[in-house]
């Protein structure tokens, strides 16, 4: 089922599904680096072989190599992981137009979000920046905290490739018997299941730190993938994939998971706090933050009803309380539950 072919793998982003993933890939068997922006910590990681304040009980094995420099890190690489914020996304690729990657490498992209500025997804980022590898790029997506990846907790993702070929060979790369890979050819279904899920958990998040009970959050995931499904078949997605592993699959676990950043993020803002105080609080990045203002910018363009995200985006950005925001989207107009 799998190929035990030795790889070149290399992982652009250290934080802690960057090092979840080094850990892995070194499991099967392949050669690895690590690739940190920031020399200094990229120093300290190859001196300590642990970063706790993203991931902690990680002990990096010695055999993966941790460097800040870029044309180091992918000189020989075979597949190349871009697990940085979708924010920095552009701009790592950016810099790979000047560095000698190899030609026939695959680009797999584990960022979960949309740029504001353009609303570009990823693979639209890479078409831009690296168009002559957007037929070798991928996307790795699905329920999958770092922080049980990392201990081998049974998990499983999707990769979804234009070309099926590359699907495969992803497949067949990184699988294991503790991390299961399913392979798909919807793009665009993936990439918008894994970034505007974030938005859904941040309300996720609210209705626990405002109080709000199970019925609330039992109500909030299926209308929020709603939503999500909703501006995919606009976008040209297969209605489909958000009933799998990168839609309600990663809707669930981000909703629902202690280990949520993004849910954690509502927590706190439910409870009353202000969205700078919680964001300077963090080490790592809560996606879903950009990406509601990204979702309500869709919306618009694509006249597309978005209520969750929209209500979302003003709690955060507008000041809106987040109780206003539930009694608004409570009482609008009914209406069928599925258009047939």
């Amino acid at each position: 089922m799998r190929n035990n072919t030795k790889t070149n793998v290399t992982i652009l982003g250290a934080g802690s599904w960057g090092i979840a993933l080094a850990d892995h890939c070194c499991k099967l068997g392949h050669n690895v680096t690590l690739w940190e922006f920031e020399k200094k910590a990229a120093e300290h990681l190859a001196k300590t072989r642990e970063r706790p304040q993203v991931l902690k009980h990680v002990k990096l094995h010695e055999d993966i190599q941790v460097t800040s420099n870029l044309e180091k890190a992918v000189f020989r690489a075979q597949l190349v992981l871009l697990v940085a914020p979708s924010h920095v996304i552009r701009s790592i690729l950016e810099r790979l137009k000047s560095t000698p990657i190899p030609p026939d490498a695959v680009l797999i992209n584990c960022a979960k979000g949309i740029e504001i500025d353009s609303l570009c997804r990823m693979s639209e980022i890479v078409d831009q920046e690296l168009a002559n590898f957007s037929g070798r790029y991928a996307v790795l997506s699905g329920p999958s905290h770092a922080e049980e990846v990392s201990r081998e907790i049974p998990t499983a993702v999707v990769v979804a490739a234009f070309d099926d070929a590359i699907a495969r060979d992803v497949q067949q790369s990184l699988s294991s018997i503790r991390f299961r890979i399913y392979r798909s050819l919807d793009v665009i279904g993936v990439e918008l299941g894994g970034a505007l899920k974030n938005v859904i958990a941040i309300a996720a998040g609210i209705c626990d730190g405002a109080g709000f009970g199970d019925n609330t959050k039992a109500a909030l995931q299926p209308r929020g993938l709603a939503e999500i499904a909703r501006l995919g078949r606009v976008l040209g997605a297969n209605p489909l994939t958000f009933a799998g592993l990168s839609g309600m699959g990663d809707l669930i676990v981000t909703c629902m998971s202690k280990h949520s950043r993004n849910r954690y993020v509502g927590e706190q803002i439910g409870s009353g706090k202000t969205l700078d105080e919680v964001v300077n609080s963090m080490v790592m990045v809560a996606e879903g933050v950009r990406t509601s203002q990204a979702a309500v910018q869709l919306a618009s363009k694509w006249n597309v009803d978005l209520p969750i995200c929209e209500q979302i985006y003003n709690v955060l950005f507008q000041q809106k309380n987040p109780r206003q925001a539930l009694d608004d989207l409570m009482s609008r107009e009914v209406k069928p539950e599925v258009w047939y």
